[in-house]
């Protein structure tokens, strides 16, 4: 008797815990998945994994719920004094659940457990292993469950329960991740004749090994499978869960038509309406604008929004009409619905979010960012999926820093143009300005008179001798309903809430309603980051309806008025880039740096957007590229831009070959004897025959060194710049940046005299005690500085290496340059 008390009281236990996780389930229908059982995986749902078969009372289930119902107070007696393990230690408190159920498993098996021979002849103990197995796996000791079950491999291998030993031994292999021996337990369960499922086996088994498969990334194979587990399971719940996670790995297949009949099975089966409503948005999803007919689609879902039984959840499917016009290519009517949804209550902030974004979508595709990162905002502010909250934010990161230089340009622009009226034009100007406000304000009072009129009247706030006055102190008055004084709450007043709003508003100005909102470092909106560039103030300032409040700031100097148009260009300059960085659309981002350059800014500002121009197009839209090409040419000639836009470095490098070596020695060596021209030519040559060698960015290095001894220092120093534009992260490229730091340098040159021989041009002192990197700068200057003609001496250690040294990598890897590398 003592024995099934335990074993009851275990299962007891452990039907408390899935009866606990079962309600406590929240389904996340926007994971990629859902899980069929509720009761799996509490940890991965806890990081967005959720599962599935809500309130199922299925006695095939591994839950192993009843069809009784049980409260907490059926786990109050699990803690007995009969309910001590075997070695005598009393339950501890704070026990788990799951950690009380393994415990009396354990003490069942280990009191009546009968072994005979090798064989468990008390078959009762057959129940006390599965309950063990199944404790340790919903606790993740995925490899002490295994080690339960294999007593029962052992001991009792012709159980005719063995099966579902089986079972949860491939169940937990799937944990584990061994999906493939998972799959081999399935097969052996198949093919062995000595194996005989039972159907409640058999509705498990078929969810377990769907489950392997998904996991295993053998989506098609466990779509089939899963197939077969919707006909073995006749609890509803199941079978429609089992169904809507069919229909979504059918989705991620794109099988549109076979996804949507498992989604209609889903809705069918439903036993919630937050099912019903979720399994009508899957379907809007499969929805195909060609193959479809439209008409029928919206049809169907307006007959469903119309159902009473889904008034709290029309925004919805409002919503999934919205998909259904967009896959149609219907947008004004999508818009429409998305914005019927919006109006109505909120049932899910995951669709709410959805919705905003799905309107952000348009405006993105028609390139207005700052339109589309207003909605991107409302949907962070109501989305729950962490992916997709994630994802974004990144985005509206960018829309954010491509909105404040959109800002800054509008500004400095409409300052720039009011400079160039006349004083008469101004006071105009300004006048109209000021006119436009009155009416808006007015309006806005009119419409404030109105609301409180209309809270005053709701409210019974007629006057102080009224019977329905807000501050009357009759007994009698309806608001006070018989209290004896009125209501002291500050929002029972309307009278308070203007006053209230405008007091905050002049404190802390309008703020984004989120947690921590006093602190400074807040996430801001696109609306914050317009107001601050714009400077436009929270609180009016008392002088706004006059025209000199305006007038007066108007800059006049010569060297603000400079500022002011370099701080444009620089931001149009920036958006132009960001166009590009962030949402690739090359063509907006050429026009804006087109439209740069046609405002005729300073000279470095418009040869980076000649350059960027080529850059994005020379691959894309040579027709663009060539004319930013000409351009470069044309006003900056001797530059290492125009270099570059000659003959765009290559993407890529083989290795090289003994024939470009030899001539790479050939030229070092020519070189060396000192002459410089037959080196060069042989130089030009290689890299002419030979475009894509490890060798060239040491081909160029050293007729830079040619050119330094040939055409002077200045002709050095645009090669070296072009080295490090186009091979900055190479060795050659990094030192030829280490080489025009000092050429570049104030320093002044060595002279020479007729023989060579530098002359000191100061009285010898003692030599001072110089640091490794001082010994190095003055190691530089005597090789590159040793006259002011550009005789630069032979390189010993500086130079670019012979092959076959040290310093001569057989290998170079090229780097593209980057917009950063450049300024």
């Amino acid at each position: 008797m003592t024995y099934h008390n335990t074993l009851f009281n275990s299962k007891e236990a452990f039907a408390a815990e899935m009866e606990s996780r079962d309600k406590g389930h929240v389904d996340n229908f926007y994971d990629p998945y859902i899980s069929v059982y509720t009761t799996e995986d509490i940890a991965n749902q806890q990081n967005g994994i959720s599962g599935g078969l809500e309130g199922s009372n299925d006695s095939g289930a591994p839950m192993g719920i009843r069809g009784n119902s049980r409260n907490s107070q059926s786990v109050s007696n699990f803690n007995s004094s009969d309910d001590r393990s075997s070695n005598g230690n009393g339950t501890r408190k704070g026990a788990s659940i799951l950690e009380i159920t393994e415990a009396k498993a354990t003490k069942a098996i280990t009191k009546y457990s009968v072994l005979v021979n090798g064989v468990e002849k008390n078959k009762k103990i057959f129940d006390a292993y599965i309950l063990l197995a199944k404790a340790r796996m919903y606790q993740g000791k995925y490899l002490e469950s295994l080690d339960a079950l294999g007593y029962l491999f052992n001991t009792m291998g012709k159980d005719k329960r063995i099966a579902l030993a089986y079972i949860y031994k491939a169940a937990n292999y799937t944990k584990l991740k061994e999906y493939y021996r998972a799959d081999e337990v399935f097969r052996n369960m198949e093919e062995d004749l000595k194996i005989k499922p039972k159907k409640e086996h058999l509705r498990i088994l078929k969810v377990y090994q769907a489950d392997n498969f998904l996991k295993w990334g053998k989506k098609e194979i466990a779509a089939e499978v899963l197939e077969e587990a919707f006909t073995f399971n006749k609890n509803r719940k199941t079978k429609s869960r089992i169904a809507f996670l069919r229909g979504q790995i059918l989705s991620s297949l794109n099988k549109k038509d076979e996804a949507r009949e498992s989604f209609a099975a889903a809705y069918k089966y439903a036993n919630s309406y937050e099912f019903e409503v979720k399994s009508q948005i899957e379907i809007a999803k499969t929805f195909d604008g060609k193959a479809d007919s439209y008409e029928e689609a919206m049809a169907y879902l307006a007959k469903i929004a119309k159902k009473g039984t889904y008034a709290s959840r029309k925004n919805e499917l409002y919503y999934a009409s919205g998909l259904v016009a967009t896959s149609a290519a219907k947008d004004s009517i999508a818009d429409s619905f998305f914005r019927r949804a919006l109006k109505e209550k909120q049932s899910d902030p995951q669709i709410r979010g959805l919705t905003y974004s799905e309107i952000a979508k348009k405006f993105f595709a028609k390139d207005d960012y700052l339109t589309a990162g207003v909605y991107y905002d409302s949907a962070l502010a109501v989305m729950t999926y962490q992916p997709e909250k994630e994802r974004l934010t990144s985005l509206t990161s960018n829309i954010k820093k491509l909105s404040k230089n959109y800002y800054v340009i509008k500004k400095n622009d409409s300052i720039l143009n009011l400079t160039k009226m006349s004083p008469e034009q101004q006071r105009d100007y300004f006048t109209k300005y000021i006119d436009k406000i009155k009416a808006k304000e007015e309006a806005a009072d009119l419409a404030k008179r109105q609301a409180e009129r209309s809270k005053g009247f709701d409210n019974s706030d007629y006057n102080a001798n009224s019977i329905f006055a807000g501050n009357s102190t009759d007994s009698n008055s309806f608001q006070n309903f018989g209290l004896s004084s009125g209501s002291t709450f500050y929002f029972a007043n309307s009278n308070n809430i203007p006053r209230g709003e405008n007091s905050f508003k002049q404190t802390w100005g309008n703020r984004t309603l989120s947690d921590n909102w006093r602190y400074s470092a807040k996430s801001t909106t696109i609306e914050e980051l317009k107001n601050e560039a714009l400077g436009l103030a929270n609180a009016p300032d008392p002088r706004r309806l006059e025209p000199e409040f305006y007038i007066e700031k108007i800059p006049t100097s010569a060297e603000e008025l400079g500022r002011l148009k370099k701080d444009r260009d620089t931001a149009s300059l920036g958006m132009g880039r960001m166009y590009e960085s962030f949402f690739g659309n090359t063509k907006l981002a050429t026009k804006t740096l087109f439209d740069l350059v046609e405002a005729k800014p300073d000279e470095e500002t418009d040869l980076q957007a000649l350059y960027n121009i080529f850059v994005f197009n020379y691959e894309k839209n040579p027709a663009e590229a060539e004319k930013a090409k000409q351009q470069i040419l044309a006003k900056y000639p001797y530059t290492s831009y125009a270099e570059y836009v000659k003959n765009p470095k290559n993407k890529d490098f083989n290795k090289s070959t003994a024939d470009v070596e030899k001539l790479y020695a050939d030229a070092y060596k020519l070189y060396e004897t000192e002459k410089y021209a037959e080196s060069s030519a042989i130089i030009d040559k290689a890299i002419t025959d030979n475009p894509k060698d490890a060798l060239v960015p040491k081909f160029y290095l050293l007729n830079a060194y040619n050119a330094g001894k040939n055409a002077g220092k200045e002709i050095m120093i645009l090669q070296l710049e072009q080295i490090v534009l186009n091979y900055a992260k190479t060795p050659e490229g990094i030192k030829a940046k280490e080489l025009l730091k000092y050429l570049k340098s104030d320093v002044k040159l060595e002279l020479t005299d007729e023989t060579g021989n530098a002359i000191s041009q100061k009285p010898q002192e003692q030599k001072p005690t110089t640091n490794p990197d001082e010994e190095k700068t003055q190691q530089l200057r005597r090789e590159l500085d040793q006259n002011e003609a550009g005789n630069i001496s032979a390189p010993v250690n500086s130079g670019p290496g012979k092959p076959g040294r040290d310093d001569a990598p057989a290998q170079v890897q090229a780097v593209q340059p980057s917009s950063a590398e450049l300024k």
